[in-house]
């Protein structure tokens, strides 16, 4: 049984407890917030009335500086009201933050004027009505203003400097690791200026390595850029650095991978900061580089314009929205706002989980997840008709060579049939646009996945001629980080010790990450016209060997502690990438990143005779299927799998 002194403590624990949450809450943050924006505009009125009245007169019992006291006690209350109204219509008082930016003095700035011209309105107004007897000088009010300005953009510049001069010097022992950052730039200063400030991270980023020489001895934010990344090992060396951090997607990763190489030569450690906002109070999230990073290319700039007037407050369709590329595509289109997101898929399970991501947004953007098959017309055409699309993204289809190998009838159901379903109801229902996603093993395929995409293609090109519907093709490659791509199958090897399986030693392959896909088939929808095929930048192509080598050093391996097997080409498989075939037409986009194509001419009537027969061979031999497929698509030269390489496969 308690004690009367245990049952005391515990109830002043638990009183201390409630107090220290209190203190934390939101609503006592905002009000402490409100509090000292009332202060401080206090002292800001006091001064302007005491300089505008000869030396604190306002003080004294003179007729003239009773009248002034007067005036500034009958006045101060409607200023205070109208001031603490504007910052709680502006909502400033949640800028809580003790940084001193641009983007703070512009908050203030706006404050104090608004003020301005609400009190001169409403003193104004209320004398000529009649509502009382105040008149403030102009000058008074004039000044007020710029005292405000001046005391609240000083006491954040105080703070700032406290937090980043003073506090440091109280604590000498401070165990932060000397850094360089990667960037000698306006976003390097912000995250550098961070990082330095935060004293959370566990690094202080003493100097800057740039990519332009002529910045070396220069200094961003009183930081000094200390060399060019040529140079990072002589600079990290005379400053005695052993951390280089790399703002995520900054450089192409050619330049990374230099850079990389570089500091696993020389036993640097590379750390990498995301490119995200940071809260003052919150601890930036710095990583370990990851192959995404090696594969990186330049950032991508997007016209944002032309995608939102595509997107926003149009109903979208996404079929395969359950899938690597579709998921992101949903993603990105949250930012443009739609007014209705259709996440159409066959998979349950990723549907709804896709759901509960995106509705955490909180987006106004009403979410419609539906279990459907694209290759059951009846149910696609009821979906359409009740939904009624306006864009749609057909990203629905089978994509692993191997299985599809094995399959047959499974790929001409779901990858052209279920393309030929999709495509009909866009027609029929008068969507604006549809967007195709197809691959690169599409151009002389040796696969029956790429044969199946193919004729997809075909079809796609064929349904839009003379259609009110803009129907457009998108070809990419391999997609690092998918389901089932190579990425997180090295990954599983090297985590369960090797070896790492390679088909063949020579193959090389196009990679992009799944946002640039995502954001590229965005792109490509708000510039296509319909009849195009627009290919994604894919880069250099990357020997897989090369891929494999890198992902070991990344798992902190020597590249000889893992066995690379090369286990011979599988059915379906092809060495290398191509982009086009050689009679398509090549046509300018106005995005870098794009390129485009124009289909070769096909007619519907052919095209769709074609698919009939197709079908109608899905109950039958399987090889059957190939052949025909070989009759249609001359281009298709299926991988000859020898005996031995079969085995192995």
């Amino acid at each position: 049984m308690a004690t009367n002194n245990e049952r005391q403590l515990d109830d002043a624990q638990a009183f201390g407890s409630v107090l220290k949450s209190f203190f934390k809450s939101r609503a006592f943050v905002y009000c402490r917030s409100v509090v000292f924006s009332a202060i401080m505009y206090f002292v800001a009125y006091y001064l302007s009335f005491a300089i505008k009245t000869d030396g604190f007169e306002l003080t004294g019992f003179s007729r003239p500086g009773l009248k002034n006291l007067l005036l500034f006690w009958h006045s101060v209350g409607w200023v205070l009201a109208i001031k603490l109204l504007v910052v709680f219509v502006r909502r400033t008082y949640r800028n809580l933050g003790f940084y001193a930016t641009m983007r703070d003095l512009r908050f203030i700035i706006v404050d104090a004027v608004l003020s301005f011209a609400c009190i001169l309105i409403w003193f104004t107004i209320g004398n000529k009505a009649g509502f009382f007897k105040i008149e403030v000088p102009f000058s008074i009010l004039f000044l007020d203003m710029i005292f405000s300005v001046i005391i609240r953009g000083g006491v954040r510049l105080f703070r700032r400097f406290v937090k980043e001069s003073v506090l440091p010097r109280l604590d000498p022992d401070s165990d932060e690791e000397p850094a360089f950052l990667v960037g000698a730039n306006t976003a390097g200063a912000h995250i550098a200026n961070t990082i330095n400030t935060q004293h959370n991270v566990g690094y202080h980023v003493v100097g800057f390595l740039t990519i332009h020489h002529y910045k070396v001895k220069m200094s961003v934010a009183t930081v000094p850029v200390v060399a060019h990344v040529d140079d990072l090992v002589e600079a990290a060396s005379r400053y005695g650095v052993n951390t280089i951090l790399f703002v995520a997607g900054s450089l192409p990763g050619k330049l990374f991978r230099e850079i990389y190489n570089r500091c696993d030569k020389h036993g640097l450690k590379l750390q990498v900061v995301p490119q995200v906002e940071f809260l003052p109070d919150k601890k930036i999230p710095i990583r370990e580089i990851d192959i995404n990073d090696l594969l990186k290319r330049d950032p991508i700039n997007l016209d944002t314009k032309k995608i939102s007037a595509l997107v926003e407050g149009r109903r979208i369709m996404v079929t395969g929205a359950g899938g690597s590329i579709g998921s992101e595509i949903c993603r990105q289109l949250m930012r443009f706002n739609p007014k209705e997101l259709i996440l159409l898929g066959r998979g349950e399970n990723r549907i709804f989980f896709l759901e509960r991501e995106l509705r955490a947004l909180g987006s106004p953007t009403v979410l419609t997840p539906v279990i459907a098959d694209v290759s059951n017309a009846p149910r696609i055409d009821s979906i359409f008709s009740s939904l009624r699309p306006q864009i749609v993204f057909h990203a629905a289809a089978h994509k692993h060579v191997p299985l599809m190998e094995a399959n047959i009838p499974e790929a001409i159901r779901n990858n052209i049939y279920g393309t030929k379903v999709v495509a009909d109801a866009s027609d029929r229902y008068g969507v604006e646009k549809f967007v195709m996603i197809s691959t690169d093993k599409a151009v002389n395929p040796t696969s029956v996945m790429g044969c199946s995409k193919q004729m997809a293609e075909r079809y796609v090109n064929a349904r839009g001629v003379g259609s009110k519907t803009k129907f457009i093709v998108t070809r990419f490659g391999n997609v690092l980080g998918s389901n089932g791509s190579v990425v997180p199958i090295f990954t599983k090897q090297i985590q369960n010790g090797g070896p790492i399986t390679i088909t063949d030693l020579r193959m090389t392959r196009y990679f992009m990450t799944i946002p640039e896909a995502s954001q590229l088939v965005l792109e490509a929808a708000s510039m296509g016209e319909g009849g195009e095929i627009f290919v994604l930048d894919m880069g250099e192509p990357v020997k897989i060997v090369e891929l494999a080598k890198d992902m070991i050093r990344l798992a902190g391996l020597p590249e000889n502690a893992i066995e690379i097997k090369e286990i011979g080409l599988r059915p379906g498989e092809k060495l290398y990438e191509e982009l086009y075939f050689e009679s398509e037409e090549r046509i300018e986009t106005n995005q870098p990143k794009l390129f485009a194509a124009k289909h070769r001419e096909f007619k519907l009537a052919e095209v769709q005779a074609q698919l009939d027969e197709l079908l109608q061979l899905t109950s039958g031999p399987q090889e059957k299927i190939r052949e025909r497929l070989q009759d249609f698509v001359p281009e298709y030269k299926p991988t000859i799998i020898q005996p031995n390489q079969a085995k192995k496969a």
